[in-house]
């Protein structure tokens, strides 16, 4: 099995070094698709000489990371985010799969999401398993952005037990402008759906309800101070997409 790896990036000079690093020892390419980044992204990208680096104009999450997919020059593909990366247990897996004479059509990893500096394991949010290793003749991402995720049209998938490592937010500051970004898509993605939602009811009763499911049914509690502050920014987050759909569909009736 030969893997080429893929990564779109925007201005992610504080993760893309760590990301391409834990690649390196199972990928037979890396291949970054980077959205004209400000920073020193691209620098950091050309540094490495197994790195193949592009630019290209970006229309949504989906179709960012499926243009980069396209442009891989093997069957399996390992499509991450700049501010995950794999930990060491999931490479030594990777290299293993990588020696098997049936490959699965597509490998099932969990992801181990990093909030404030802090791994956290309730609430919902792990094993928060991701396809993000297949067989790209049997699979590509798709969804609903920013939520994308890697469709398959094969059941033949197995699970890894290597936890995938996510940076997702280093701080309640960076959440709340992640929270704000993504909404805004998500609300953009609602109007160009069609979708019937009766966003009112949506609005009003999402958040409470998320709160609840992630503290305490989904045991946020149990992470402590950051378990609580995820479980209100989740349901914030639930609030602003409904709330700024509300304001789009009005401002289109004017």
């Amino acid at each position: 099995m030969k893997i080429s790896a893929t990564i779109i990036t925007f201005n992610e000079e504080k993760h893309i070094r760590e990301c391409i690093s834990s690649l390196l020892p199972v990928a037979d390419e890396v291949i970054v698709v980077d959205s004209f980044s400000k920073d020193n992204t691209a620098e950091i990208c050309k540094s490495f000489k197994e790195v193949t680096f592009l630019e290209h104009v970006f229309e949504g999450h989906v179709e960012q990371k499926n243009f980069a997919i396209d442009q891989a020059s093997n069957k399996y593909v390992l499509s991450l985010d700049a501010d995950e990366r794999l930990s060491q247990d999931l490479q030594q897996e990777i290299i293993i799969l990588k020696t098997k004479n049936n490959p699965a059509d597509a490998y099932s990893m969990p992801r181990l999401n990093n909030h404030y500096g802090k791994w956290i394991r309730h609430g919902g949010h792990y094993p928060d398993r991701k396809i993000r290793l297949w067989d790209r003749s049997k699979g590509k991402w798709g969804s609903e952005n920013p939520h994308d995720k890697v469709i398959t049209t094969s059941d033949n998938i197995q699970l890894l037990k290597g936890d995938l490592l996510h940076y997702t937010t280093a701080s309640i500051f960076t959440h709340l402008n992640q929270v704000n970004k993504f909404s805004e898509i998500a609300a953009d993605a609602l109007m160009k759906s069609d979708k019937k939602v009766n966003a009112y009811l949506k609005v009003l009763f999402d958040p409470p309800f998320m709160f609840l499911k992630k503290y305490v049914f989904q045991l946020g509690f149990l992470d402590g101070f950051e378990g609580f502050v995820i479980a209100i920014i989740s349901a914030h987050s639930k609030f602003l997409k409904y709330a700024k759909y509300i304001q789009k569909k009005r401002s289109n009736n004017q």
